[in-house]
This record gives structure tokens, C-alpha cells and sequence, in this order.
């Protein structure tokens, strides 16, 4: 059975100011993430704006990923659909396509009962070869992938690790005291690392990190060694930013992270639009803050 652990990255999709994908600067952006030491990486996740692509586009980044990681680390991709013919034409598809793993939503147009919520991610697990990431996060699509339910679906091999992204730190203890250590338990929120790596995940899927990878990186690994000391930190230098991973408009708030940070462009989709205002100022001011204190902490003080 599979067993994903480490930091994987939901990597944002690089687009041009016209909207239209800028594969080059995708692929730049995935290999200095792998460069940087990651363990993993997730094409178009929430965060890489899977939904506003087509279906075209979402296989050119497929398959520019594929082209860029050459093995060397597993590349997942997010799979976001209303209906299940079409997820698992898509889930099939992308396993063609080169992806070694799917991050799965839940349905994202209708928000499914709990029956309805372990057949779709059963009837999924059964219905392709890949090994499959649940994607839990009932504060944006409302359908909560409980201990009980996940319980449920335990029997279905392809159904691997769990994205926790409820916001409640208690869900990581209820998961494992439902599940034992059945699934992997990987973080899904970037301002509870250092809280969920202390009960026992082994993943984190991280938005922040295609801003500060080697520091992410750092940071999980000081987690997992039991290092909480320096962890704690590490973290609250880049906990602010973290922050910005949380709200609806994490989109833009970390592709202009990735701009400040190593000049990406920050060009996004409508209906999302560039931050502008007093609103792109403080996102700013908490981006350069961390920059700043970053290049100005001692490592030793860390």
C-alpha cells in the first residue's frame, strides 16, 4: 500500500496577465520546489484554480509536471468534479497522463450526506488504479469526511491518506483513535503544522511552501524530529503568513507571495482578480515582514 509522507506542496498554476497557462513558468516553479527538497507534489489542487481550467488545460498541466519531475519525487493531482462519470473519467485519464496519485474532492457542486459522501469517495477508490488523497475541507465545499466515515471506507485499498482541513485540532486524535494508522494523516492547513505534527501526522500539504520551500521543509522536519523548540521558532516567523493560506482569497495571496518571494507571476483567473488597494498593502506588509525577518534571525536563534 502506498504510504505518502513529508511536505507536498498544492503548487499553484502560473498563468499570463491574458489568463492563458504559462506552462514554463509552472514547470520553473515545481522544480525549484523539488530542488528545495519537497516530497511531493500536487498539480491542480484548490489552490492551482482546477476549477476555472478546462479540461485541456488541466491535461497540459499534467503533463508539463510530469516533464519537470522526471520521477523524482510523486506527483499527485487534484481531481475536482460535480459529477462521478466525469471524475472517474478524469481520475482514468490522468493515471494515462503520467499522475501517480490524485488529491480527490468531494463532489464540489452539491453537498453530499454522509451515505452519499463514502459511496462517492468508495465508488472512486474501486474505479481507478490510482492511490487517492481524500481532500477534507467542509469549511469551503461543506461535505465533512468524518473519522466515522472514513472508518467506513477502510476496506478500499486505493483510498490512502487523508488531507485534514477542518480547522479542528481534536480531528487528528479522533482520526487515528477511529482508523489506527490505516491512513496517512497529512496536515492540510498551513497555520496548524506545528500543532498537528505533535499528534502525529506524517504529511502536510501546503500552500506556503511554494513561497518559502526550504523553510517549510525545515520547519516540518524540525517537527518530525521532536525539535519543537526550534520548530516553535520557525513557525511563528512564518506563521502570519501562514495565515494568508486560510483565507478565500489564498489564491492570490500566495501566487503574490511567490512574486515577492522569487518573482513569479501572480496572474490569476477570473472571477478571482490581482490584489489592489489596501489590501494588496497588507498582504504585502505581512509578506515582507517575513522576508525580512527571515534574512535577519540568526539560524542559531531558531
Amino acid at each position: 500500500m502506498t504510504r505518502w509522507t513529508g511536505v507536498f506542496p498544492a503548487v499553484t498554476t502560473k498563468l499570463k496577465e491574458d489568463e492563458s497557462l504559462d506552462l514554463a513558468a509552472t514547470q520553473a516553479s515545481i522544480d525549484r520546489l523539488i530542488n528545495n527538497g519537497v516530497s511531493g507534489v500536487i498539480v491542480l489542487p484548490m489552490l492551482g484554480e482546477n476549477a476555472s481550467l478546462t479540461a485541456a488545460e488541466r491535461e497540459s498541466v499534467i503533463l508539463a509536471a510530469k516533464e519537470v519531475v522526471a520521477g523524482r519525487v510523486p506527483l499527485l493531482s487534484g481531481l475536482a468534479h460535480v459529477g462521478m462519470a466525469e471524475a472517474l473519467a478524469s481520475a482514468r485519464h490522468y493515471e494515462k497522463l503520467g499522475a501517480q496519485g490524485l488529491m480527490a474532492f468531494p463532489s464540489i457542486a452539491y453537498k453530499s450526506d454522509p451515505r452519499e459522501t463514502a459511496a462517492w469517495y468508495r465508488t472512486l477508490g474501486t474505479g481507478c488504479g490510482l492511490p487517492i488523497m481524500i481532500y477534507n475541507n467542509p469549511i469551503a465545499y461543506g461535505v465533512d469526511v468524518t473519522p466515522s466515515i472514513l472508518n467506513e471506507i477502510a476496506d478500499v485499498e486505493t483510498i490512502v491518506c487523508i488531507k485534514e482541513e477542518t480547522g479542528n485540532i481534536r480531528r487528528v486524535t479522533d482520526l487515528y483513535n477511529e482508523c489506527g494508522d490505516r491512513f496517512s494523516v497529512f496536515c492540510g492547513v498551513d497555520d496548524l503544522l506545528l500543532e498537528s505534527a505533535a499528534l502525529g501526522v506524517t504529511g502536510w500539504v501546503s500552500g506556503m511552501t511554494n513561497a518559502w520551500p526550504a523553510e517549510c521543509v525545515e520547519l516540518f522536519n524540525l517537527c518530525m524530529a521532536g525539535r519543537y523548540t526550534e520548530a516553535r521558532a520557525l513557525y511563528r516567523i512564518l506563521t502570519p503568513a501562514f495565515h494568508l493560506d486560510t483565507d478565500v482569497k489564498l489564491v492570490q495571496y500566495i501566487k503574490l507571495a511567490e512574486k515577492v518571494t522569487y518573482g513569479a507571476p501572480e496572474w490569476v483567473r477570473a472571477p478571482r482578480l490581482p490584489l489592489i488597494g489596501t489590501e494588496r498593502e497588507r498582504v504585502l506588509g505581512v509578506l515582507e515582514a517575513t522576508v525580512t525577518a527571515l534574512a535577519t534571525t540568526p539560524r542559531s536563534a531558531i
